[in-house]
């Protein structure tokens, strides 16, 4: 799979396609390229597994799942798909280049994992065993809109909610999105979400905003260094596009976010905190004008830029949540959590922000969990603990 593009013998393969080399002709002058596919803009590959007669290529279609089958005539790659269900993630779980057989997993918001096996020759799928459901899956429904950015970008987002929802505008809303990487943001099952979010009432929301991987590298080269504002928008362009909707209102929206996603939600309170009436910041960067200077900080220039380059530090300080944290009667209650022992994200970046919000009077909830890592949780009890924090917060705040 190609990260980018790539020009050979006078043709150009395009960035996130896969390829096929023969070996005898790998190491000559001019190798043998077979193009087996190329994902369209709003397409990616995630995984890739060789069973014994074909290459089976799992990956996403507008951020919807979809496993596709690969055979070889000669020098022709022909392609099918294989039958699954849509709105969730497949991930090819076990191939064998000695077998004509395969195992694929198939995940949803709405559907536990489930193991499927590859018959005849890897062309049908048929359900072996899913995990136990963790909440009854049956009020509800997944839908996908997209929004427009403002630079005109359509940006995907879904929305699982009860199928009876009114669109009055009134129903308690969480929206995540994380915008950082590389990383795709998937549809997952989640018992926390079911039990402590839709069975109360709530609607929740994932956001595909660029950044993430969801349309492969050009989707996350789009937002880097000083073309970061993107992701901002896209993000603000998602709150907007609930609100017209009529699924909810600014009195009924929370958005959350860790780690870069924490970040995410620093900049979306000091540019837009009227959209929202809730936020959960975890693990965030705050300070982005000393972030190289702690921990893995100094890793992610690549992804941010450098404080040390005037150009680039000349945008951080337009972003930065930490230096353009502003006193503001719109800005809600927020909740910010962290872990003492984050050996990732030093939880400097959270105290620094509880610190400035204090000095500014604005209000805040705080979390330091004394254990655990980067994900601030350092067992089920303690991951529970913070769950139900979070939660009980977000239905105070949007429910209540």
């Amino acid at each position: 799979t190609l990260e980018q593009e790539w020009q050979v013998s006078g043709h150009v393969y395009p960035n996130g396609a896969l390829i096929a080399i023969p070996l005898n002709t790998a190491t000559g002058a001019a190798p043998t390229i077979e193009e087996i596919f190329a994902p369209g803009p709003r397409q990616s590959i995630e995984n890739v597994a060789i069973t014994h007669d074909a290459v089976l290529v799992a990956g996403f279609d507008n951020v919807r799942g979809r496993l596709q089958r690969f055979a070889l005539s000669g020098h022709t790659w022909t392609g099918a798909p294989v039958a699954l269900p849509l709105t969730g993630v497949i991930t090819v779980a076990s191939a064998d280049p000695a077998d004509t057989h395969a195992f694929v997993t198939y995940e949803g918001f709405l559907t536990p994992q489930t193991l499927y096996a590859l018959d005849d020759h890897a062309s049908t799928a048929r359900s072996v065993r899913a995990l136990t459901p963790q909440f009854d899956a049956a009020p509800y429904v997944t839908e996908q809109f997209e929004a427009i950015s403002r630079d005109g970008t359509r940006v995907p987002y879904f929305v699982v909610h009860r199928r009876d929802m009114a669109l009055n505008g009134q129903n308690p809303t969480l929206l995540y999105a994380y915008g950082g990487f590389q990383l795709s943001q998937t549809p997952g099952y989640s018992g926390f979400i079911g039990r402590l979010w839709l069975d109360q009432g709530g609607v929740y929301v994932l956001a595909n905003i660029r950044g993430g991987g969801e349309f492969g590298p050009a989707w996350h080269d789009a937002g880097l260094k000083t073309h970061r504002q993107v992701i901002y928008d896209d993000f603000y362009a998602v709150e907007q596009d609930l609100v017209a909707r009529h699924v909810t209102s600014p009195r009924r929206l929370g958005i959350s976010g860790r780690s870069n996603g924490g970040l995410l939600m620093g900049v979306m309170l000091n540019q837009h905190p009227e959209m929202v009436h809730a936020a959960v910041v975890g693990s965030p960067l705050i300070d982005m004008l000393r972030y190289d200077q702690m921990l893995a900080g100094a890793s992610w220039v690549g992804e941010y830029g450098s404080p040390a380059i005037p150009e680039e530090r000349a945008f951080l300080e337009q972003i930065s949540p930490y230096q353009n944290l502003r006193r503001r009667d719109d800005f809600p209650l927020v909740f910010i959590y962290t872990s003492t022992k984050d050996d990732r994200v030093h939880p400097g970046h959270a105290r620094r922000y509880a610190a400035r919000l204090e000095e500014l009077g604005l209000p805040f909830l705080y979390y330091e969990n004394t254990d655990g890592g980067h994900q601030a949780t350092a067992n089920l009890r303690e991951s529970g603990r913070r769950r139900a924090l979070e939660y009980m917060y977000l239905a105070q705040r949007l429910i209540g």
